[in-house]
């Protein structure tokens, strides 16, 4: 028998019984379609993560006192142990790091806007250094950003967000308008292009504000995250050694004692949030597994069912000559096809959930190209292995017996 009359006499087996075969194929179809969906949902994250939070420039790193914290305990130890970072250490590391090209600071407080009968809530307040502009660059889309003689006055202006200017200033050009913090009168000189959300959360509701004046406003007990800029691009480690050094001997930290403060790189962003989506695939990978090992044995059952059901016509073959491989070759083509028919259903379906994703909810969704070759490989691998033993049984009648079956 040719492999093209195998797959012409499966694929008629499978036809003749078309229920059976699609409820023996759901363990598979759940188990591609979720594998295929977790993986672009990840995939898009990944994209995302690193077009969105990734993203500080080549060459650029910033100085945080908490850092990339993982876990409960290492944010209890970063509060016990890390210094506030101050001003005076931002402007050591300007004097000191003959490898940075540019240093700035900057300073976040949360308040609630309010203006008229609109309200904004938890509104991140940045106070930054002008020098900003020259590491991580603002998009202008209305007005201009804050200027260098107004951070030295703490001049009252403020440059914002996309979702000030809509909810506060409906209908309105917002610059030249005033808006009040704390208290006190801002004019506003600039509006930001705006950025869109990130897994729902706005990264429009911000206002920026001179340093000097953010800390008349809220205090000066705050610690700064400082940006750093190197030189060269690719000597951007020989720049956070030098910052390093400049850091602990300010903090006077003996040779044995660990850092109390981080240093944080688009790499380190991007590594972390890698690996945490690694181990969600892979917990997601264990226990979509189980559902394609039941959807294999279920395959596998119905082929045995299949193997009695038509045990007179294998005796017919074999009275007539086909051989034992013959047989086996016909059973296993058929629980292959049955499995990547499965296979098949489950990356449609998988297909359809990624762009449903994409387009309803936060959550971006890329559907990875390998998806459909994936999923061929490991239906072809399944109908094998749970098919295998049907099909051994079926090649080893007895024509005799076989014949005798009513």
């Amino acid at each position: 028998m040719s492999w093209r009359e195998g797959i012409w006499l499966a694929l008629e087996s499978i036809w003749a019984n078309r229920l059976r075969s699609f409820l023996t194929l759901l363990g598979v179809i759940i188990g591609i379609a979720s594998i295929i969906a977790t993986a672009a949902v990840i995939q898009g994250l990944n994209v995302y993560v690193s077009d969105k939070l990734g993203n500080l420039g080549k060459g650029v790193f910033t100085v945080q006192r908490f850092g990339l914290i993982t876990n409960r305990q290492q944010f209890l130890d970063a509060v016990r142990k890390n210094r506030k970072l101050l001003p005076a250490d931002a402007e050591a590391i300007a004097a000191r790091c003959p490898s940075a090209r540019e240093v700035a600071w900057e300073v976040h407080a949360t308040t609630d806007l309010k203006r008229g009968q609109e309200e904004i809530r938890d509104c991140d307040i940045g106070g930054i250094t002008p020098a900003i502009l020259e590491i991580e660059p603002y998009d202008v889309a209305d007005g201009r950003f804050l200027a260098e003689h107004e951070e030295l006055t703490s001049a009252p202006v403020a440059f914002v967000g996309n979702d000030i200017a809509e909810r506060l200033f409906p209908g309105v050009d917002p610059v030249g308008k005033e808006l009040r913090i704390k208290g006190r009168d801002l004019v506003i000189v600039g509006l930001a292009k705006k950025k869109g959300s990130f897994l729902g959360f706005s990264q429009d509701n911000f206002v920026k504000i001179p340093f000097t004046l953010h800390r008349r406003l809220f205090g000066s007990q705050r610690s700064i995250n400082i940006s750093v800029q190197a030189r060269d691009g690719d000597r951007m480690e020989e720049a956070m050694d030098e910052v390093r050094a400049v850091l602990r001997a300010r903090h006077r930290l003996e040779p044995p004692e660990a850092d109390d403060f981080d240093l944080v790189t688009s790499e380190g962003i991007n590594n972390l949030w890698r690996n945490l989506t690694q181990t969600i695939f892979a917990v997601a990978m264990f226990v979509v597994g189980i559902s394609l090992v039941v959807g294999g044995i279920v395959i596998m059952n119905i082929m045995l069912v299949a193997v009695v059901e038509r045990t007179r016509e294998i005796g017919v073959r074999k009275a007539v000559g086909a051989r034992q491989r013959d047989i086996e070759r016909q059973f296993l083509i058929e629980s292959v096809l049955l499995s990547c028919l499965g296979g098949l259903i489950g990356v449609a379906i998988a297909f359809g959930a990624a762009r449903l994703l994409a387009a309803w909810t936060p959550l971006p969704a890329d559907f990875p190209a390998w998806a459909p070759i994936g999923a061929f490989v490991i239906c072809t691998m399944i109908g094998v292995f749970f098919g295998l033993y049907p099909a051994r049984r079926a090649a080893r009648l007895d024509p005799i017996e076989a014949l005798r079956t009513e």
